[in-house]
This record gives C-alpha cells, structure tokens and sequence, in this order.
C-alpha cells in the first residue's frame, strides 16, 4: 500500500495518542495487536490524511474508532460525519463503538470487528508454502500445459 506523506505534527500526535491510550483503547488493543483477530494486522493511531484513526486494519481497509463521551455533543457528532465520509470515500469501513461498549463487552466488539473485517476481506489464493503441495499433481500439471502448449 503507497504512503502518504505524514507531517511531523500528525506523526508526533499519533505518538501521543499511543502513549495515552484510554483505558477503553488499552483494552481492545490487547485484543487486535499481534495478529490475535484472526491473523488481521492492526495498528494503532495511525496517521491517515488530516485524521488519526484509533485502529486500523489495511489488509480489509477496516477502521474501528472508540468514542468516549465527547463524542455526544452535536458538534462533535457533526465531525465524526465528516470524518468518516473522509475514510469512506478512500474505501475505510468506519465502525465505532464507546468506551462503555468496549468496557462492558469487549468479546462482542471484537466479534463485530472480526464480522466486518470477513465482511470487507478481498478475496485471495491460498498458495502452498515452498517446498509443499502435491508433487505428483504438479508433474501432471506440467505435462499438461507442455502437451497443449498452453494451460
């Protein structure tokens, strides 16, 4: 995936942000870092445009946003919106649960990431690993494509 230029600020905000993680945050990034949701690649405050998205998953083009009680003032609802048609419009699907949410139900809420996460998942091959697979499926394979000259 290309990067985008990120400015100084923005990277050192995003520092921030990983260094003062709500206690919501912590909880859920326990469960996302390493690979632990089905093999997804999740960062943390990442800088993506003029935005820093709490979690995201690029492999499904997936953004979990936590949502503390800020969030319940029109204003700020407005540039959630905004926010969210930003990432949209770049092919992020947004979700967003609140701190309560995570708190209270966090195997629900990583149920919910891992569903959209399935839901959003480009199709891929599964390919063997060096070394694998059937070697004689393979042998017949080739004489296959020598015989027609073509696959």
């Amino acid at each position: 995936m290309p990067h985008t230029q990120v400015s100084d600020i923005q990277r050192d905000r995003a520092r921030q942000l990983r260094r003062t993680m709500t206690r919501a945050e912590t909880l859920l990034w326990r469960h996302l870092k390493a690979d632990r949701l089905a093999g997804l690649n999740f960062r943390r405050q990442v800088p993506i445009g003029n935005y820093i998205a709490d979690f995201v998953a690029h492999s499904c083009k997936l953004v979990v946003e936590i949502d503390g009680e800020s969030h319940d003032f029109d204003e700020r609802v407005r540039h959630d919106e905004r926010r969210d048609a930003w990432f949209q419009s770049r092919g992020y699907r947004v979700l967003r649960f609140t701190n309560d949410e995570v708190l209270k139900n966090l195997e629900g809420v990583a149920l919910a990431i891992l569903q959209a996460a399935e839901q959003a998942a480009p199709l891929s091959l599964t390919l063997p690993r060096k070394g694998g697979g059937n070697p004689s499926a393979d042998a017949s394979l080739t004489s296959d494509i020598d015989e027609a000259g073509k696959p």
